[in-house]
């Protein structure tokens, strides 16, 4: 019997190579495709062996042909922390429009049901709290974190106006902070950052007073959810995310703790538009999808703990991690 096939852009990333592993168990055959900007082989080697991976080196924001038939397609190929999107910010904007685009024409063609990974970043910095979907958002767009943003919100226009004006098949999620094995130490993320800095002996940085809050969810649970939506029949956004909101400076008490070091936390001048508060209204995801997170964030801080330490120690020194200027156009 033929075997399913999707398409995961973005597949050699964080949450993309995860997404891969989940649909490699679940019997598909997976064609993950990405430009290695920010994504790495390192995190879908184990994989390449396997008869049912191929792997595309391709940027999305040109012309995409995958032959052969495609059920399903996921679109996770964007900069998804700061430290990317403020060093490439049009490449940012590229991926978020013409690969899009691209992406959504070959969906048609194909005949395939798409999700796309948006963002709680299409929240901006937020006047409601917790954030519902039907909250539109308080976005800067010609501020630095613009690029990103904007990009994620025309996204989820592009994608609406598909489904709308063409019936195409269509799944928007919106991540929120998510963490575990396979991030990039020095991506800019505070618990990467945190952990970074632990592991280095260095003073933890804690941006502006440190009361602004984030909400992490486990990428397991993550992934979960996403697959979930996949299956379902609901075409509008659904937020995907842990609820269990805590403020900075507590979470980097928390890292100190798990870490046993003794460093102390330096404060620095909060960034423009960073968001004061971030923690999803789940309640959509619990109705159509029957998910909730399952892993505490003490279990999956020590699990990501673990991972970061077993790392090279010229990967945890790392500072410049990529060289963009080639890809700057």
């Amino acid at each position: 019997m033929k075997k399913e096939r999707i398409l995961i852009t973005g597949g050699a990333g964080f949450l993309g190579s995860h997404l891969c592993d989940r649909f490699i168990q679940e019997g598909l055959h997976v064609i993950a495709m990405d430009n290695l900007i920010t994504g790495d082989v390192s995190n879908i080697e184990h994989l390449f062996k396997h008869p049912d991976f191929e792997f595309y080196h391709h940027d999305v924001s040109t012309f995409v042909h995958v032959p052969g038939e495609l059920k399903y397609i996921l679109h996770f190929a964007s900069p998804a922390s700061p430290i990317d999107y403020l060093k490439i910010p049009i490449q940012t904007l590229k991926v978020g429009s013409l690969g899009i685009h691209n992406l959504l024409g070959l969906a048609r063609v194909k005949k395939s049901r798409i999700l796309i990974a948006s963002t709680s970043e299409v929240y901006g910095d937020p006047l409601v709290h917790p954030q519902p979907e039907d909250y539109y958002g308080n976005v800067n767009p010609v501020g630095p974190r613009g690029v990103y943003d904007e990009a994620k919100r025309f996204q989820e226009a592009m994608t609406m106006a598909y489904h709308t004006y063409h019936n195409l098949d269509t799944r928007i999620v919106r991540i929120f902070n998510t963490y575990g094995p396979r991030m990039r130490l020095n991506d800019g993320r505070v618990l990467p950052a945190f952990i970074g800095q632990a592991l280095r002996g260095e003073d933890l940085t804690v941006f502006g007073d440190g009361s602004q809050t984030r909400s992490f969810c486990y990428v397991a649970d993550q992934v979960e959810g996403i697959f979930r939506l996949l299956m379902s029949d609901y075409s509008f956004p659904v937020n995907i995310g842990n609820p269990d909101e805590i403020t900075i400076m507590q979470f980097a008490e928390e890292i100190i703790k798990l870490t046993g070091t003794k460093q102390k936390i330096i404060s620095r001048p909060l960034p423009q538009d960073d968001p004061k508060q971030r923690q999803p209204d789940i309640t959509k995801a619990k109705e159509l999808l029957g998910w909730t997170p399952k892993v505490s964030r003490a279990e999956g801080l020590k699990i990501t703990y673990d991972y970061f330490k077993s790392l090279p120690r010229e990967v945890l020194f790392q500072r410049d991690y990529k060289n963009f200027e080639k890809y700057v156009r």
